[in-house]
């Protein structure tokens, strides 16, 4: 039995976990360091520092010539980042950690939908169906939900 889907998909849902624990982990060093975007730069320095430690520890090192052929967007998944982490920052102590996290992933399933439809930035190209619409429409009826609840 093959076993790497499943550890995948665990290894994702963990990731989700720390997303979950990155929102209001960042809201509270807001609160000391003067605003989200301040709490931002923080987190990603932090992350940057330990992204480095694991560089070394598994002795990567970057194919530059490879790196010379990217398109331009390969480069800047990063400001993503911070457009995450600075909205997860600011939301939280609003909305609270369930909400800003489940319309965080409402809007990366309606994204989602559209580039894997378009095949967009070299994704395998999957069009939308009847039952993708209907995934991403319990997840906006979970944001509904989780609103009154």
């Amino acid at each position: 039995m093959n076993f790497a889907p499943w550890l995948s998909m665990l290894a994702v849902v963990l990731a989700g976990g720390a997303t979950a624990l990155q929102a209001p982990t960042n809201a509270r060093l807001a609160t000391a360091v003067n605003g989200p975007v301040n709490a931002a730069f923080v987190s990603f320095a932090v992350g940057t520092a330990a992204l480095g430690i694991l560089a070394a520890i598994l002795h990567t090192r970057p194919d530059v010539e490879a790196a010379k052929g990217l398109p331009w967007y390969a480069w800047i998944g990063g400001l993503y980042g911070v457009i995450f982490v600075v909205a997860a920052t600011w939301a939280v102590p609003r909305l609270g950690v369930a909400m800003t996290i489940t319309l965080m992933v409402a809007g990366q399933l309606m994204l989602s939908l559209i580039l894997d439809h378009f095949g967009a930035l070299g994704v395998p190209q999957a069009p939308i169906s009847l039952t993708r619409l209907a995934g991403v429409a319990l997840v906006i009826g979970g944001v509904i939900l989780v609103r009154r609840g």
